[in-house]
């Protein structure tokens, strides 16, 4: 069925006010997961709660995956507790530790007694790891074997969980005491005769990360080996589940986000839905710090008022040098950042990373220098002038380039996560630096100006 959100969102309504639960069903078979969420979102909060009623609690749990925090708590209350907790043995069980650790210990009591034994057990280990480690986003949904298997019994095996294999591309080979000993992928088992033994087929260096570290650690990790999951192990070995590259993609755009938040130095936790209080209460700490800062500037200038009164044309360039300083130290700010997330930092890789820098803000000086030059002495009739103008620019570029690579290296070496050298503070401080060289050359050289 070919229509998009608008028509589908017209056809429900249409089908929930006449009880139709049949054809909404047929329609909603057709749907990914994610259109589910586009269509609860795009429905009139009035038939949230009809709509609710005419989903299985299978496609519940599929749309729960795809919604916000705030709306997965919307359809929980909605359901109520006991149909609730049999969403929740459904849903993965990462997600859910996710979406329980944000409720209130009371109603979260009232939802781990509701649901089975077994479920509530695994949620609440996956909800006594940290956050943002390997063991706080791993899921526990995995398929073992042992070694003396056959192929054939593996297989079996994996046919038998087959709901819990729609996210696993592996199984893992554990001994007696569960400590994880080889790796099988899907490839192996098909590319084997079904008598061989697993222990003749298996990967003995599986290469695996302890539940205590970072979510970004991981996520480096699987891409740097191109995984598709990796387990995770106790400090005895023994498995306790798996993080797969799903949960990886999640880790990259939060991380992608924090950084971009210090970057732009807008505050943690700034969305669409953001009360304006609470925005610029987040983003004002950033912005009073700056205002401080910028009041250097003005304080340059007035110690540069002789200059400007006897060469006013310097006014004209001045918003131009400050602006292009700030500009290429915040892309310089961006390339550094980004290359933090995926390269370890060596003295070397440091080195290479400054000296290729130091060339960049060469060229761009020398290039954007040269035309402004041209520019200024043509428009003054005075080739010192352009000189000046020309210079100071150039001069400024390569600094305003240097600082926005060495601030945030500086910040790293520190244990200070560098996305803080924000875009906006590495901006106002290469104002500073700007104004100081462009009045500083053209004080010097003011007596050839008059």
């Amino acid at each position: 069925m070919n229509m998009n959100t608008n028509q589908l969102t017209v056809l429900m309504i249409k089908y929930i006010k006449d009880g139709k639960r049949d054809s909404l069903q047929k329609v909603l078979e057709e749907l990914h997961p994610y259109d589910f969420a586009e269509l609860y979102r795009a429905l009139p909060e009035k038939h949230h709660y009809k709509f609710l009623t005419f989903l299985t609690s299978k496609q519940i749990a599929d749309l729960m995956m795809e919604l916000e925090p705030e709306m997965q708590m919307e359809v929980l209350q909605k359901l109520g507790i006991e149909k609730s907790s049999k969403v929740m043995d459904i849903m993965d069980n990462d997600d859910l530790a996710d979406l329980l650790s944000e409720i209130s210990e009371e109603r979260l009591e009232e939802y781990l007694s509701a649901m089975h034994q077994d479920e509530s057990t695994t949620v609440q280990q996956l909800m006594s790891y940290p956050p943002e480690t390997a063991g706080g986003i791993m899921t526990n949904e995995f398929v073992w074997i042992r070694d003396y298997y056959t192929v054939r019994e593996a297989v079996d095996k994996f046919k038998s969980f087959a709901e819990l294999t729609r996210n696993i591309y592996y199984l893992y080979v554990i001994d007696e005491n569960k400590k994880l000993v080889g790796v099988v992928s899907y490839r192996d088992l098909l590319l084997a005769d079904m008598n061989e033994k697993i222990r003749d087929i298996m990967f003995n260096r599986v290469i695996s990360v302890p539940l205590e570290m970072d979510q970004e650690e991981v996520a480096q990790l699987i891409q740097r080996y191109d995984f598709l999951a990796v387990p995770v192990v106790d400090e005895n070995n023994v498995l306790k589940g798996i993080v797969t590259v799903d949960d990886v993609i999640d880790v990259f755009i939060e991380e992608a986000n924090e950084d971009i938040e210090k970057l732009t130095a807008s505050g943690k936790s700034i969305d669409f839905n953001t009360k304006a209080g609470v925005a610029s209460f987040r983003r004002l700490p950033w912005l009073i710090l700056l205002l401080f800062i910028g009041l250097i500037t003005g304080s340059i200038l007035d110690g540069f008022e002789q200059t400007l009164e006897q060469v006013v044309a310097l006014i004209f360039f001045m918003p131009m040098i400050a602006g292009m300083t700030g500009n290429t130290g915040t892309q310089s700010l961006a390339v550094v950042v980004r290359g933090l997330v995926t390269n370890d930092l060596e003295k070397r890789t440091i080195a290479k990373l400054i000296w290729r820098e130091l060339k960049v803000g060469i060229i761009i000086g020398l290039t954007c220098g040269s035309l402004v030059f041209i520019i200024a002495g043509l428009w003054q009739s005075d080739i010192i002038f352009g000189a000046i103008v020309g210079v100071s620019l150039l001069s400024t570029l390569i600094i305003g380039t240097m600082a926005g690579t060495v601030i945030p290296l500086i910040l790293y070496r520190l244990g200070v996560d560098p996305a803080v050298a924000s875009g906006p503070l590495i901006t106002t401080l290469n104002d500073i630096f700007s104004l100081l060289i462009y009045f500083g050359i053209a004080t010097s050289l003011l007596h050839y100006l008059i």
